[in-house]
């Protein structure tokens, strides 16, 4: 069985797909998140008292390449750790850690959401919040818009636990 990460070299136009970006984009990232990954490394080696000399002791299971990939493939489709790691060829805890450790990297490198960067400031977590409770779901908005769209005689979209009824 092959890795996702070498269905998506072998086939790059399925890798918005399986892990929803393009292959290009899937690279620049990996780059970034490579470099991230050596930066912390060497300041976990500064701060290390070291027992093994260097370059001793087990290689890492997982390119980042692979870590990457498993990250994006369980944020995509959100498969059990148990299933990731079949995947991946490692076992649930592995796939994981590794999970665990490539999405705090990635929180690094990329932008944050617009509620995690205003959330320092009040004001502006305020304004946010205000702007997008004005984008609040109104079913019967919908309906209404459906209807002239669609010259439709009748349909009712109703609230919870009420009978949603079309007649078209």
């Amino acid at each position: 069985m092959t890795t996702p990460l070498e269905r998506i070299e072998s086939h790059p136009h399925e890798a918005k797909r399986l892990i929803g970006i393009e292959y290009e984009h899937f690279l620049a990232l990996v780059e970034l998140a490579e470099k991230r990954h050596l930066e912390k490394l060497a300041l976990i080696e500064k701060n290390k008292t070291r027992i093994v000399a260097k370059g001793g002791g087990r290689k890492p299971e997982m390119s980042s390449k692979q870590g990457v990939c498993l990250c994006l493939i369980y944020l995509r489709q959100k498969p059990i750790f148990e299933i990731l790691g079949l995947l991946f060829d490692v076992s649930k805890t592995k796939a994981n850690d590794t999970f665990n450790y490539w999405v705090e990297i990635l929180r690094e490198i990329l932008p944050a959401s617009q509620m995690e960067e205003v959330s320092e400031s009040e004001e502006k977590y305020e304004k946010l919040r205000q702007s997008l409770l004005e984008y609040e779901f109104r079913p019967g908005l919908i309906a209404q818009a459906l209807n002239t769209l669609l010259g439709l005689s009748f349909l009712s979209l109703t609230g919870v636990g009420q009978e949603t009824r079309f007649r078209i």
